[in-house]
């Protein structure tokens, strides 16, 4: 029986944490990557070990996603090589200071990283993966995007654009056989929460999940093509109630005529 190759799974954010999980296990499950990171150097170390232990091929760009040409230059990868059918928008920042204590230069960045950047590489990877029909999208944002009260808002408003920007594309796409999954992981065990001010070792270890788990649960999902994955959510009635009542709004949020409750003058 011919083996159909998987492809290769482009994953941003890949130096560490979240990133670095998912480049370890798409490799083992046959997967050729292509790792984009700002640190060559953690790049270059986890492509070495990937390499040896999966004999996959790794490749590694050096990347600020943040940065308007190199963003461009893995735009045009995702564009041009055809052997890429998984897109990992891993890619990130974020804090937990609320709106009077964050200097506004870096919430534009923020903005920019999480929002921009991740909008520009799913625009660039998907017309080739409808082309080809085949691929996939896996969007990381945040339980903050249900919940933008617990963090900063900056933060919680980009992770709520992911979720949704993801939920659209779901629909869009449904038709094209193009899988599309937005993972909102918790608190979880990466250099995240030193980057934004908060060290994980401040938090209640009760909340706390490691990166290994969050990843092995958001990609079973991806497995059972799971939309919304949120690994650390025991029981998901909750969120399919939730889920469920937002859906229904929708045939009831326009109308030519004013609502009852607003009295005429």
């Amino acid at each position: 029986m011919t083996q159909h190759p998987k492809g290769t799974a482009l994953i941003t954010g890949a130096s560490t944490g979240i990133g670095a999980i998912y480049a370890e296990r798409l490799a083992h499950r046959g997967y050729d990557l292509v790792l984009v990171a700002r640190n060559r150097e953690r790049l270059n170390s986890l492509a070495s070990r990937l390499t040896t232990q999966t004999r996959q091929n790794v490749e590694v760009v050096a990347a600020d996603l943040a940065d308007a040409a190199d963003l461009a230059e893995v735009e045009r990868k995702l564009r041009e090589d055809a052997s890429i059918s998984v897109l990992v928008n891993n890619a990130g920042v974020g804090t937990h200071t609320s709106l009077l204590q964050s200097d506004i230069e870096r919430m534009a960045e923020m903005i920019t990283l999480n929002i921009t950047a991740l909008t520009r590489l799913t625009y660039a990877a998907i017309p080739g993966f409808v082309a080809r029909q085949r691929g996939a999208v896996i969007n990381i944002s945040s339980i903050v995007s249900l919940a933008p009260e617990l963090l900063n808002g900056v933060y919680g408003g980009s992770k709520a654009y992911v979720t949704a920007f993801s939920q659209s594309l779901h629909k869009e796409l449904a038709d094209t056989g193009i899988q599309v999954q937005a993972v909102l992981p918790g608190a979880t065990a990466t250099d995240f929460w030193e980057k934004g001010g908060l060290p994980v070792e401040h938090l209640d270890p009760g909340i706390v999940m490691s990166a290994q788990d969050l990843v092995d649960g958001a990609l079973q999902d991806f497995d059972d093509q799971v939309l919304i994955s949120i690994p650390s959510m025991h029981d998901l009635q909750p969120f399919e109630r939730y889920e469920a009542s937002r859906q229904a709004l929708s045939s009831q949020l326009s109308s030519n005529r004013l609502a009852p409750r607003y009295h005429a003058n």
